[in-house]
């Protein structure tokens, strides 16, 4: 039984042939796609889809990466995608990944676990980490990646005293919060984006000033309610979020032709992340989800 439409939301700011492929595997008629386009982008590419409904924001964020952008991006997805209607599942994807599953296998898989939230809890992250990233004071955090100039310079080196005082006179924020981390795609109930917009305002209040805060808001906001009794996979990170997401000592690399046998034979539902430079593997994967219907729920 078909449980209600399901809604993709897609943060975007390159690779658009990786995209145009996305967007062509979740074409259906029981999903709608929005899609956030960073505010830096002055041409934005034109997709025509069939059968899903394809909204593209006109009110964007110029997302910085580590910067609590990111969280404002993902707030305008969901409050869009919220206002026009209520779906059975909000899917938080980038503009890189793919579904590994054909259409009515993930369908079915959300069906029968309808009620659970899909939202990946790390069980490596240590309190240093979380000390440093949303307990400190971050100046210039749109600044962190890499740019030239002498003011993007003096900006760092203050960004960098600041946070040395903080650390020897240990000075730390948000004292009262049990923070979680996890990876930032995620698929939840209707319920829980509800109560993700209720909590906009203290939300964008905590994590002003923070680090890489975008993978972090949504898993403390649920491990602090009753949510959390719903996660489907408190343990384990990946199960928990149901993507596949490729990382080699710390890094997030790209999937090559060589993994293809890895990626379908994994239980995930989505892998990130692609690039438009193996672009046979682009085509074996989406012929690969969209030829047939594989996946048995048990």
């Amino acid at each position: 039984m078909d449980l209600g439409k399901h809604a993709f939301l897609v943060l975007a700011h390159n690779e658009f042939a990786v995209m145009e492929r996305l967007l062509y595997c979740l074409d259906d008629e029981r999903n709608d796609i929005y899609i956030h386009f960073d505010r830096k982008l002055d041409q934005l590419p034109d997709f025509r889809l069939r059968k899903a409904r394809l909204f593209v924001l006109s009110d964007r964020v110029d997302v910085r990466w580590g910067d609590v952008s990111m969280i404002e991006a993902e707030y305008k997805l969901f409050e869009t995608a919220a206002r026009r209607q209520t779906y059975a599942y909000y899917h938080v994807l980038s503009g890189v990944d793919l579904p590994l599953k054909h259409q009515d296998d993930l369908h079915a898989f959300f069906n029968y676990y309808q009620g659970k939230e899909f939202i990946g809890i790390s069980q490596k992250t240590t309190e240093q980490e979380i000390d440093r990233k949303v307990r400190r004071v971050h100046l210039y955090a749109k600044l962190f990646r890499p740019g030239k100039g002498i003011a993007v310079m003096w900006y760092r080196t203050i960004r960098a005293l600041v946070l040395r005082v903080q650390l020897l006179l240990r000075i730390k924020r948000n004292h009262d919060v049990v923070f979680k981390k996890g990876p930032q795609w995620i698929s939840v109930t209707d319920d829980f984006v509800r109560y993700i917009l209720d909590k906009k305002k203290a939300v964008l209040k905590t994590y002003q000033k923070t680090f890489c805060s975008d993978e972090i808001f949504i898993q403390t906001l649920c491990w602090n309610s009753d949510f959390r009794l719903r996660l489907f996979n408190s343990m384990q990170e990946m199960q928990g979020c149901q993507r596949i997401i490729g990382w080699q000592n710390g890094e997030l690399i790209e999937w090559t032709d060589a993994d293809f046998d890895r990626l379908i034979a994994s239980d995930m539902l989505f892998a990130r992340k692609f690039s438009s430079e193996n672009r046979q593997l682009l085509e074996r994967i989406v012929n690969h989800v969209t030829n047939k219907s594989t996946y048995n729920i048990t």
